[in-house]
């Protein structure tokens, strides 16, 4: 029983309210009663009703343009009307916050199951914004003369999607803040409606960084376009699962090793190692030690240089096992270190990926002290889930299929 379970079944709960399917899950035994997690869904119940009232379409053409024949404008202007809709209040998106592992995802995904819209968009927080660098590159590719590529990406954004669910939304990139304000103000202009789940307050985001300054501005679009709500239950769900001894070894010294050896060769198979470069948008990634589904790197050479969102998430796909050696504890003069960890430890866990590592400590010691350690403790909380004996299981079978093609 758990109530961190992603909630996959978009099928058959359409015409069901949030706070309906949580309570009926809850009646079979599928969910633990949280009265904080129904305090939640109960305004996510509020935002469902209003999508329901909204028309499910594109926000309305700009006006015909200055220029051309009269007698053409208003044959157009006749030919397109339509009678004016009642004016409804747009509704307001939410920005769930709260500790690491009390169901924040698990709430957004039941809300998206059952969302009465039929253009919306169930993202990571990190893959969304590989999306969005990826597709800024294009457009200045393909356009060079662009002054602004943000207004037609944003509107490519609200052809697909009315509602966007985020998880994990944090900024932890320069370029990324760069970005955001710009691009989360024209979404809002397209009458998008956003829910994100988050482990930072919208006020702490990206702040004691170069650059928050310039951030502030995108904290002040979120306030003035979400209500924010928190979800604080006591328990941590993913706390008191069966961890398997081999998935994170302490210390990392020549016993870790050889085990480390032993793992790599077990998922490599026949396919013998050597190094692979992976191309994408633009960049290159050098991958020093690899064979079939698996690749192996130190902890510096992962996290000691200048690698980015884009980088560990082209990893995670390409390798459904990732083997770290190496990782050691950090303090305040680590904080760049630390949050590449912290990233690259998102990308595996959002991709299924299984983590072998070896550290000179327990995921909850490498880190206790600075700027840091509160956003270091969900990637604690992912560490102790990715090496529960139940994601092991599921990440093997990914691995086998990856391998076999």
């Amino acid at each position: 029983m758990t109530n961190m379970t992603q909630i996959n079944k978009n099928e058959g709960h359409k015409q069901q309210t949030p706070l309906a399917v949580y309570r009926e899950r809850v009646a079979t035994g599928e969910l633990n009663y949280d009265s904080d997690q129904e305090r939640v869904v109960t305004r996510l119940d509020k935002l469902w009703h209003e999508l329901l009232a909204m028309p499910d379409r594109l926000p309305p053409l700009p006006p015909p343009k200055k220029g051309g024949h009269k007698f053409f404008q208003d044959i157009a202007r006749y030919l397109k009307f339509q009678p004016p809709e009642p004016q409804i209040p747009y509704p307001r998106g939410l920005y769930i916050v709260g500790r690491v592992g009390r169901g924040k995802t698990m709430v957004m995904d039941l809300f998206y199951a059952c969302a009465p819209v039929k253009r919306k968009e169930r993202l990571h927080f990190l893959h969304f914004m590989q999306e969005v660098h990826k597709k800024l590159y294009e457009l200045k590719r393909a356009h060079p003369d662009m002054a602004d590529p943000i207004p037609p990406l944003a509107d490519s954004i609200a052809e697909r999607a009315t509602l966007l669910c985020f998880d994990e939304f944090q900024i932890n990139d320069i370029a990324d803040a760069m970005i955001l304000g710009r691009l989360f103000e024209a979404l809002f202009a397209r009458k998008v409606v956003v829910v994100a789940t988050s482990n930072t307050e919208p006020s702490q985001l990206f702040q004691n960084r170069p650059g928050a300054d310039a951030f502030k501005p995108f904290i002040a679009i979120i306030r003035r376009e979400m209500d924010i709500i928190a979800l604080d239950s006591p328990r941590d769900y993913r706390r008191g699962r069966n961890q398997d001894k081999q998935t994170w070894l302490v210390p990392a010294d020549e016993v870790a090793r050889h085990t480390l050896d032993e793992i790599f060769a077990r998922f490599a198979g026949d396919s013998h190692a050597e190094p692979v470069t992976l191309e994408f948008s633009g960049r290159s990634l050098e991958v020093n030690m690899a064979a079939g589904p698996v690749c192996r790197f130190d902890f510096n050479s992962l996290c000691a240089k200048p690698l980015g969102p884009n980088d560990y998430l082209a990893l995670a796909k390409r390798f459904p096992v990732v083997i770290i050696e190496g990782i050691p504890c950090m303090g305040p003069d680590d904080v760049n270190t630390a949050y590449r960890f912290i990233t690259i430890v998102d990308a595996l866990y959002d991709n299924g990926n299984l983590l072998f590592a070896s550290a000179e400590a327990v995921p909850d010691k490498l880190f206790t002290e600075g700027e840091v350690a509160d956003a270091f403790m969900r990637t604690v909380s992912r560490l102790v889930e990715m090496g529960s004996k139940s994601w092991l299981e599921h990440g093997a079978e990914a691995a086998r299929r990856a391998h076999s093609y």
